[in-house]
């Protein structure tokens, strides 16, 4: 028996609370609720609908002058262009570097949320939301002033006798910058997850013979897994279209493939091209999600946790 599964069984049932929040959850399931959000299902599915298919429609029909006008001539110039390529694969790369950047901002931030008092969590959750209050354009300028070689983060290296690279116009200010944006899309789920872990756990884990670090290692990150692929997932996806701050704190060297859709579309009007794009990053986007809701589900399943199936 592993360390989780008899820190479960140390635990003991549920608490009377947590069971009643149970059988409400059951009764609101057996409910046709589904009928209530139909009509929003609705709207979001032609909302989100129509565009992709007419995306689609350019991607196969607008050929630019003296391409092949076979309807797969876009995808196939695309798939096949050794720097399209090189771009697909930086922007992974960077989308990476921006959800490892958030996970170790934003992990010990929730954790910690979870730990202090009703009015630091609120200071705490207002911090973590003041991105949402200011404006995208603003803050990515800010980073300009800040970043560049005469702004005042590298003045005050230097008066520290520190030597640092240059920060803007590279992969480094592209990451500084975008984490800075995403990461309440990141602390806020996995804060979400981390809240419903029962800390009883972590105490049975420790009477039963583990160091309160093996408790943690073995026992909190697991279920802390769902909310981390929560957050992560979304930051990575978020960042893959992201398009102002890389094209401000970037470089034409170090571009992603949204600055290449808009160049495509606004500056060579290829709008198929550009289509056709959007919907390779919009199939591997999806193919993400389905990658990380599996891997959540067979976590949370080894676990005996979630229900998933």
């Amino acid at each position: 028996m592993t360390l989780i599964e008899r820190t479960l069984e140390a635990a003991g049932p549920p608490s009377p609370s947590a069971a009643g929040g149970q059988r409400w959850s059951t009764r609101l399931r057996s409910r046709p609720g589904s009928l209530m959000v139909a009509p929003a299902l609705v709207f979001v599915a032609v909302v989100f609908a129509y565009p992709v298919l007419r995306m689609f429609v350019l991607s196969v029909t607008n050929m630019p002058a003296g391409q092949a006008s076979s309807w797969y001539s876009n995808y196939e110039w695309y798939l096949t262009s050794g720097s399209q390529m090189n771009i697909l694969r930086r922007t992974f790369v960077i989308s990476a570097w921006i959800t490892v950047s958030c996970f170790v901002l934003g992990f010990p931030y929730a954790y910690l949320m979870t730990r202090v008092g009703t009015r630091a969590r609120l200071l705490m959750t207002g911090a973590v939301m003041l991105p949402f209050w200011s404006n995208l354009v603003v803050r990515t300028y800010a980073w300009v002033i800040l970043l560049s070689d005469v702004g005042p983060l590298q003045a005050f290296l230097r008066s520290m006798g520190i030597h640092a690279p240059t920060l803007l116009g590279n992969v480094a200010g592209m990451t500084i910058g975008a984490t800075q944006v995403l990461l309440p899309f990141f602390v806020l789920p996995v804060y979400a997850g981390l809240q419903g872990i029962d800390r009883r756990l972590l105490d049975a884990a420790v009477s039963l013979g583990a160091s309160p670090g093996r408790a943690f290692r073995k026992v909190y990150l697991p279920l802390a897994v769902p909310g981390i692929m929560a957050g992560s997932t979304l930051v990575f996806v978020l960042s893959l279209g992201f398009y102002f701050t890389p094209a401000l704190l970037g470089s034409p060297k170090q571009s992603m493939i949204s600055q290449q859709i808009v160049q495509q579309t606004n500056a060579l009007l290829a709008f198929g091209r550009g289509g056709a794009m959007a919907l390779v990053l919009l199939a591997s986007t999806l193919l993400i999600l389905g990658a990380a809701a599996l891997v959540t589900r067979r976590h949370t399943r080894a676990l005996g946790i979630g229900g998933g199936r």
